[in-house]
């Protein structure tokens, strides 16, 4: 390849190359960006059909152990009374640790998996 002159004519001569280089990279960053979509798209999902079924646990758990307790303390008030109860401990209990619970291993997961991929 012969020594170019100027910039100018560099570039003149390499344009091809260049056009493809940069298509090429924009190709990348777009796949990039949908594999990164993809997976959070897939992680949202996930998420949805946990909170449900967790939902539902916790209903018919809660339903369960309302029945149970108000066979034992004979009455279906003090019985279920009871499981309001509980279950609004266990969500206080949420809010007070919800930053080592939740937010901390969900930046140390986002962080992880951000390393993960720039390998």
């Amino acid at each position: 390849m012969p020594q170019p002159d100027n910039l100018g004519s560099f570039f003149s001569e390499n344009k091809t190359l260049l056009k493809e280089y940069l298509e090429t990279r924009m190709e990348i960053y777009r796949l990039q960006s949908l594999r990164i979509f993809s997976k959070s798209a897939g992680y949202f999902a996930w998420i949805i059909i946990s909170l449900f079924l967790v939902l539902l646990l916790m209903f018919f758990g809660g339903m369960a152990i309302g029945f149970w307790f108000s066979n034992l303390l004979h009455s279906n008030v003090k019985g279920f009374g009871l499981v309001t109860i509980l279950i609004l401990v266990v969500f206080i209990l949420l809010i007070v640790f919800r930053k080592s619970l939740f937010v901390d291993p969900v930046t140390r997961s986002i962080i992880q998996r951000s390393r993960e991929e720039e390998d």
